[in-house]
């Protein structure tokens, strides 16, 4: 047995590294060849380079640095080598079964016991149910927990239905996987893992390494691990190494974590306390066979470490609940959080640029610094916090990487596949279609500006209601659309590219293989090499290669239409880490890859509930009852492990943790974490009211200075001398929309892949009844067919929704039709366009109908799918659009139309009573409802028009906002003339 102690831990408030870093070359370090040698055992990769960056920082001159292993890694084999398993030493260990293997296998049997039970799932839905699956499985593995101990739970009558059917969809594991291993020859790579660790402690005790072998971090409490630190603690130049170790923590508190044992009587016992820091721990070394009195505290330091008050101070804002009573007799020393700052900001955004102006102080050099030597990192578990972080110190220049990488799923490659899935899956559905076309990464090269161009042009005609499905649909929509000849021209090389994965897509349900392969193809023909370029872009060729060279082994066969779920499952778990663009001094970090790391001033960013600590994952395949019988992990362990993380990172020389009061939409609750801090501080938990300030500063401009109503003035040569009877009632009501509308020449798009609207069945309306007229010569039984073909190949909810209701007024219509005929009615024209000069303008107009009625006069009609213009609208001088256009009707403004204009009818085609269709009007022969009277409507409209030319056209009054806007509802032109800044203001 070696002399001197073999268990030690390194307190929080120590940066763990540069300790560790410290004792080794004090203690190896007069051997040159004294930490060659030896073999660290690290948690993970981000480890090792922490404690090479501390070797670094502690030595002098040359060091030649011992062996160090991550026996986190999921190549663990091969990190360490013949150590682990030699050659010489019998039979090999089977290797590992492929991750992505292992999940396809798995998603095909979950879809064949569920199909089995009754209860299909898809393809994407296996894959997911599958990983869960797999995670389970493996905590089993790593708690040695043979799976048949899940027939042998009893459980109350509440709960057996329930369990007999879990159980049997469960049996996948029981039972069939490990068939499906022994077919393979492989294992599972948890298992191999604790083979590995196995053959290693059985060696290691038969003969211990010749150099020192530290296992230093290591926070794993699988019985495998436990059993390789004891015999590393054994050995005689073996050492374990702890960081955090609460050695003084109470003995009552300590025994009060748990695990505890059943009582023998009632074979029920309390509960553990998982969410503890120290239960991990504690656990750890219940499986190892010693007891924390064993531990030593490691002698070394660093330049790095807090102060010792507050690691205990920490330490009792973590307490055990039932023990934080004891607060209110701490000293004030022993609540003191020197060092420790807190900064609540408003929203994300703020935290993020809070967070990025505390990382960017940290290089600007202290007093007496000529240069700034001080590091800084940011720790959080939120992703898109650490995002944010990153944008926002680009404005200063400053480029830092996560560590923790980012999900291929929203990185450029990742969302081509998507988008290229979505579109096919939607049969290239406007937007679906755009968006795949206008990705960065579609014709990256050369050809970008002309490709461009041309998506642009198919953007501009496809505005409006979505055109029939496929490409198909496509073409027949740009071959009948209005502007839309740019688009015609350049829409066949787009389509040359899509109609492979379109005819793979048409076939439905089909190998994953054959999809996956359409879809890699297809994404090449768009992007080419670019594609697959760069990490992000090798990242999405290994996933695909993968997923085509495992696909045989899952589901048969799959719906294309999960395909995108399915991939954007498997890239939600790809984490893309970048090494380039590092900043030697910032960091940002997830809580695993913080571990073990030093920097002078740490950040640890969204302390909200639910994102530090995280809600729980729930597991879909063992409920926690089931689990705490066999003896897993409880899902709020995590808790636990993300409180541990917090007491580590807060063991920094500054600190500094901050929140957001909002989340997204809703407020956001404060982390238990940061109320323990508080709570525990009381009035010494000190705000970085200074960080605050400048967080809110730093973007507020000063002074609101709210725009006013706007009110141009052009010049009388700007103002037109040309307006459509259309446009009166908004240069009346609107000034200002009509300026912009005409002056400017600004005009609104229609939305992409619109829903169906009241203004695209008004044109849809006009256009059947103007062929009618003009290519059936208004037959009364032609008109039903006519409005019946317009549905052919419309979208389903035209079809759906409208089709009844416009078929019964199109009936209505004809009954009309025929109505007036016996009353001697006759249609003169329709949908025709004429011009009249007027009060110093041309005033233009276009007309659906004009009829000669019986007594020689004439009858102006304006079809309405809504509802038409009231009375009060005409007594205030606005809908006049029928006056105005008889008034051209009667100055010989439209060919071959002659006589006084007498009847001013709306055909409207909504509902009224219980049927669709009816005919109102502005005027009465008998003024009834103070309707204007019909010899006098046309000389009413000319003067209300002639004012309005005489103040806006002819003259210079100000083009004003919103004059009257009760008859204004359009809002187009809101957004310009910054509405919601004047309007209703005083």
């Amino acid at each position: 047995m070696a002399e001197g102690p073999r268990l030690f831990t390194i307190p929080a408030h120590r940066a763990f590294a540069d300790a560790l870093a410290a004792g080794l070359i004090r203690q190896f370090g007069g051997d040159d060849l004294g930490l060659a040698k030896g073999l660290v055992l690290l948690p993970n990769n981000r480890a090792k380079l922490a404690l090479t960056d501390a070797f670094v920082r502690a030595s002098s001159g040359g060091l030649l640095l011992p062996r160090l292993v991550a026996i986190g890694d999921p190549a663990l084999d091969e990190a360490i080598g013949a150590a682990l398993d030699p050659a010489d030493d019998g039979d090999p260990v089977p290797p590992a079964v492929a991750p992505l293997e292992r999940r396809m296998i798995l998603a095909r049997l979950v879809a064949e016991e569920r199909a089995r039970a009754g209860q299909p799932v898809d393809a994407a839905e296996a894959v997911r149910l599958a990983g869960d699956l797999a995670r389970t499985l493996d905590q089993l593995l790593v708690e040695e927990i043979a799976p048949h101990r899940l027939r042998e739970i009893e459980l109350n009558e509440a709960m057996s239905a329930h369990w007999e059917r879990a159980l049997a969809l469960f049996g996948i594991v029981l039972d069939r996987w490990p068939d499906e291993l022994r077919r393979l020859g492989r294992v599972d790579a948890a298992a191999r893992r604790a083979m590995l660790f196995e053959r290693l402690t059985t060696r290691w005790r038969a003969a211990p390494p010749a150099g020192f072998v530290c296992a230093a971090g290591v926070i794993d409490s699988a019985p495998a691990v436990a059993r390789l630190l004891r015999c590393i603690a054994d050995s005689p130049r073996g050492m374990v190494v702890l960081a955090d170790l609460a050695t003084g923590m109470d003995e009552g508190e300590w025994q009060a974590l748990g695990p505890h044992v059943p009582d023998p009587v009632s074979g029920l016992s309390r509960r553990s306390i998982e969410t503890h820091p120290q239960f991990h721990l504690k656990l750890l070394l219940e499986r190892m066979g010693v007891n924390r009195g064993e531990f030593r505290t490691w002698r070394d330091g660093s330049d790095h470490d807090a102060t010792i008050a507050r690691g205990k101070a920490v330490a009792n804002a973590l307490s055990v609940a039932d023990y934080t009573a004891r607060w209110t007799t701490l000293g004030p020393e022993q609540r003191r959080l020197a060092g420790i700052s807190a900064a609540e900001l408003a929203t994300p955004g703020e935290e993020a640029q809070a967070i990025a102006l505390a990382l960017r102080a940290a290089l600007e050099p202290e007093a007496g610094e000529l240069i700034g030597t001080r590091t800084a990192a940011l720790i959080t578990p939120d992703r898109g916090l650490a995002r944010r972080v990153a944008a926002h110190l680009q404005r200063w220049n400053i480029t830092v990487d996560d560590s923790a990488g980012r999900p291929l799923s929203i990185l450029p490659p990742g969302t081509l596949l998507t988008a290229l899935a979505e579109a096919a899956t939607q049969r290239f559905a406007p937007l679906a279609l755009l968006t795949l076309l206008k990705h960065p990464l579609v014709r990256s090269g050369a050809p970008r500006a002309a490709w461009l161009s041309g998506v642009r042009a198919l953007d501009r005609a496809l505005r409006g209601p979505r055109p029939a499905a496929g490409l198909a649909g496509i073409d027949a929509h740009l071959r009948e659309a209005r502007h839309a000849r740019a688009a015609l021209e350049w829409w066949p090389e787009a389509r040359a590219l899509l109609a492979p994965i379109e005819r793979v897509f048409a076939h439905g349900a089909q190998p994953l293989g054959a999809v996956l392969e359409a879809l890699r193809t297809t994404a090449q023909a768009l992007c080419g090499d670019a594609l697959w370029s760069g990490p992000n872009g090798r990242a999405a060729a290994e996933l695909l290669n993968e997923a085509e060279a495992h696909a045989a082994h899952g589901p048969p066969t799959i719906d294309p239409a999960s395909l995108a779920a399915l991939l954007k499952t498997l890239m939600d778990e790809v984490a893309v880490r970048s090494r380039q663009g590092e900043h030697p001094r910032l960091a940002i970090y997830g809580l695993i890859e913080a571990r073990l790391q030093t920097a002078d001033i740490m950040i640890l960013g969204g302390l909200n509930e639910g994102t530090w600590p995280g809600l729980p994952a729930p597991d879909p395949w063992l409920a926690p009852r089931i689990r705490a019988e066999l003896g897993l992990p409880g899902l709020d362990r995590g808790v636990g492990l993300a409180a541990h993380d917090l007491a580590q990172a807060l063991g920094a020389p500054t600190a500094l943790i901050t929140r957001a009061r909002r989340g997204g939409t809703q407020p956001a609750i404060a982390s238990r974490f940061w109320l323990r801090l508080q709570a525990l501080a009381g009035e010494r938990f000190e705000r970085a009211t200074a960080l605050e300030g400048w967080t809110r500063a730093l973007d507020d401009p000063g002074v609101h200075e709210p725009a006013e109503q706007p009110a141009p003035v052009p010049p009388r040569e700007r103002r037109p001398e040309k307006i459509a009877v259309t446009d009166v009632d908004r240069l009346k009501a609107d000034p200002y929309a009509f300026y912009a509308k005409r002056i400017l020449g600004l005009a609104p798009l229609d939305p992409v892949d619109a829903d169906p609207s009241a203004a695209w069945r008004g044109t849809a309306v006009h256009d059947i009844l103007e062929r009618w007229a003009k290519e059936d010569g208004c037959a009364l039984d032609r008109l039903h067919t006519r409005a019946l073909a317009m549905f052919e190949g419309a979208h389903p909810m035209q079809r759906a929704l409208w089709k009844p209701r416009l078929m019964e007024a199109i009936d209505w219509i004809v009954a009309q039709m025929g109505r007036n005929l016996d009353e001697g009615r006759q249609v003169l024209a329709v949908e025709q366009s004429g011009a009249v000069s007027l009060a110093g303008v041309m005033l233009t107009g276009k007309f659906d109908r004009i009829d000669r009625l019986a007594d020689g006069t004439l009858a102006v009609i304006d079809y309405k799918t809504g509802k038409p213009p009231s009375p009060a609208a005409v007594r205030e001088g606005f809908s006049l659009q029928l006056g105005l256009l008889g008034l051209i009707a009667e100055r010989g403004g439209f060919d071959a139309i002659a006589g006084k204009a007498r009847g001013f009818e709306y055909w409207s085609l909504s509902k009224k009573g219980d049927a669709f269709g009816y005919v109102t009007s502005p005027v009465d022969a008998a003024g009834k409802g103070d309707k204007v009277l019909p010899e006098d409507f046309t000389g009413v409209a000319a003067g209300h028009f002639s004012a309005a030319a005489a103040d806006w056209l002819t003259g210079m009054r100000a083009f004003e906002a919103k004059l009257h806007p009760e008859y204004a509802p359009y809002a187009e032109y809101d957004q310009l003339m910054r509405r919601d800044e004047w309007y209703g203001r005083e």
